[in-house]
């Protein structure tokens, strides 16, 4: 599918297109990024269950907060690299990030009985439903 474009006449669109990623920081092998966060997202009859994906992260540096129907994990990445030759330091690196990856359900989940399990780089999370709350109907008198 093509793009929509509002005609503007000061606009030089071929050279701004040559140079929109110009200037950019080039990044090579060595730029370490915060991970993205991939899930996957079952519901079952009386739960959640939630698979996300954070390779490279320690489970002490992944936080998960349940509130209402809502779900946020959060993941901190902390890597340090040092190169030492003959006991001088020669180069040091230090890469440090934050991702976070935020969904909302069909249904408050119980945040007292909620599970999670890290393990292989997979975070699993079994969020069970709260009980629904039925409404009830008055009769007018």
């Amino acid at each position: 599918m093509s793009k929509l474009r509002v005609y503007n006449p000061f606009l030089m669109e071929p050279v701004d297109e040559f140079f929109s990623g110009f200037f950019r920081p080039v990044r090579g092998d060595e730029a370490i990024q915060a991970p993205q966060i991939r899930v996957d997202v079952n519901e079952k009859e009386d739960a959640f269950v939630v698979k996300a994906d954070i390779p490279g992260i320690g489970k002490d540096d992944i936080d998960v907060g349940v509130n209402g129907n809502s779900l946020t994990i959060s993941a901190e990445l902390k890597k340090e690299k040092d190169e030492k030759k003959d006991g001088k330091v020669l180069r040091s690196e230090r890469h440090y990030g934050v991702t976070t990856r935020s969904m909302s359900f069909g249904s408050d989940v119980d945040a007292s009985a909620a599970k999670a399990k890290y393990e292989n780089g997979v975070l699993e999370l079994t969020l069970p439903k709260k009980a629904s709350q039925q409404t009830r109907r008055l009769a007018v008198a």
